[in-house]
This record gives structure tokens, C-alpha cells and sequence, in this order.
């Protein structure tokens, strides 16, 4: 066991590898590939981090326990970010060009709408405090955008959690919409894709949705959900954040 635990990075390559491998025989024999193996495999590692932490008693989930420390390394910023841009590779920059208006355009818009969609939901539960109700908009945005709103307003609370969970619900329901509404949608070119990408902008979940739609589209819908989280970071502790204030102080 001591081993294992010295070479958790290791561990936790096997780890994960195992658990991709359960989701994917559970995705393709029991719902018949209705739902991606990714959104299976995250709801099982999101157990797997209750129960660790559970088990443990710490702050950081399963990666508490000894045997599985790397998981933190692992999920951390460095491979987040590293999967992040991978996903970009095999783009045509073309493409990116001739979306030109529509792209930006779905930039803005989705993150406003996002953030719109958070102040509501932060509203309705009775949160009153502009920074409270940016932070939890902000995770509506992307379980990034978030912390990232969070740590530039200096918000140290629940609603950081808060802000996540909205974000990973988020990309969990992106996971398993968009291979269902795709035909509906017209979600069957690189321009759309890229719009979609735009709009949604949960870089997992457009990833993991659009790997179950079209293979081929993932670059261009991951590319541009990346550039919405980028556009999240910026605009939500700052223009968002002074519009919530004026907002709020309007209102109330």
C-alpha cells in the first residue's frame, strides 16, 4: 500500500482509466449510447469524491485518501489546461474566419445570457449581495468562471460552492443535450459548431456532446468555449459585477 502510494500520479492514471472504461461499457450495453460515456464518468467520479471525502473527513475528496492523491494532481490546472488546448488541435483556422460576426456575436451573447440565467436563479433563492449573486451567475457561466469571479471580488463562502455545482450541472446537461438536440438544431457543420460552442461554453461539455454527435466537430465547438470561458473571466468580475451593483441598487 505504501508503494501504491508513493506512485499515486500513477495510480491515478489506472484510476481514471478504469472508471473511463466502466462508463463506456455502461453507456454502450445499458442505455444503448443514449448518454456519452464522459457524462457517466463524471457522475461516477463525482460519487467517488463524496464518498472519499466522506471516508476521509478532508476537503478535497477522494484524492484524501492516500492511494489516490495524485487524482488532485491529475484533475488540477495544469492537465485541465492541457486537455483544454489538445482538444483545439485539428481546427481549420478557416473555418474560425468565415463564422466571423456570428462567432463573436454568440461570444457575448452566450456569456450574458448565462449570466443572466444565474442572477435570476441567485435572486430567487433569496440572495440579495452583488458579489453573492456575481459569484453564483458567474458559476452559471462556467464552474471556472466561478472561482475565478470569486477570487477577484474576494468572496470566501458557500456561494463559491454554490457556483460550481451550477457550473458542473451545466456541463453535465450539455453532455447529455446535445447529441439529442443536434438534429434538431442543425448541428452538422464546423460553423455551427462553432456557435453552439460560443453559446453553451462548457469546454467539457461541449467536448463530450459534440464527441457523441460528430466527432469531427469537436475542435471547433471545443476552440470556442474555451474563448467563452476566457471572455467569462474577464467580464464577470468587472462589467457584469458593476451592472449587478447598479442593478441591485436600483431594485432594491
Amino acid at each position: 500500500m505504501n508503494y501504491l502510494a508513493a506512485n499515486s500520479l500513477v495510480m491515478s492514471f489506472l484510476f481514471v482509466g478504469l472508471v473511463m472504461a466502466a462508463a463506456e461499457l455502461f453507456s454502450k450495453h445499458v442505455v444503448h449510447e443514449r448518454i456519452h460515456s464522459s457524462a457517466i464518468a463524471i457522475a461516477i467520479g463525482l460519487a467517488m469524491a463524496y464518498v472519499g471525502g466522506r471516508l476521509s473527513g478532508g476537503s478535497s475528496g477522494i484524492a484524501d485518501i492516500g492511494v489516490f492523491t495524485g487524482v488532485g494532481v491529475l484533475g488540477g490546472s495544469m492537465f485541465r489546461d492541457f486537455t483544454i488546448v489538445s482538444a483545439s488541435f485539428g481546427a481549420d483556422l478557416g473555418e474560425f474566419k468565415k463564422c466571423g460576426k456570428a462567432g463573436v456575436t454568440a461570444l457575448f451573447a452566450g456569456v450574458i445570457l448565462s449570466f443572466l440565467v444565474g442572477m435570476i436563479i441567485a435572486l430567487a433563492f433569496g440572495y440579495s449581495d452583488p458579489e453573492d449573486i456575481t459569484v453564483i451567475a458567474a458559476g452559471t457561466v462556467s464552474f471556472i468562471t466561478g472561482p475565478v469571479t470569486a477570487s477577484s471580488l474576494g468572496v470566501a463562502s458557500e456561494v463559491v460552492a454554490i457556483s460550481i455545482a451550477a457550473g458542473v450541472v451545466k456541463s453535465i446537461s450539455i453532455m447529455i443535450a446535445t447529441p439529442i438536440a443536434a438534429k434538431h438544431i442543425g448541428l452538422s457543420t464546423p460553423k455551427a459548431a462553432i456557435v453552439y460552442g460560443a453559446m453553451m461554453g462548457s469546454t467539457s461539455g461541449i467536448s463530450a456532446g459534440l464527441a457523441a454527435t460528430d466527432e469531427r466537430l469537436v475542435p471547433y465547438g471545443a476552440m470556442m468555449a474555451t474563448f467563452y470561458m476566457g471572455l467569462g473571466c474577464l467580464l464577470c468580475p468587472t462589467v457584469l459585477y458593476w451592472i449587478t451593483c447598479a442593478l441591485l441598487s436600483t431594485v432594491f
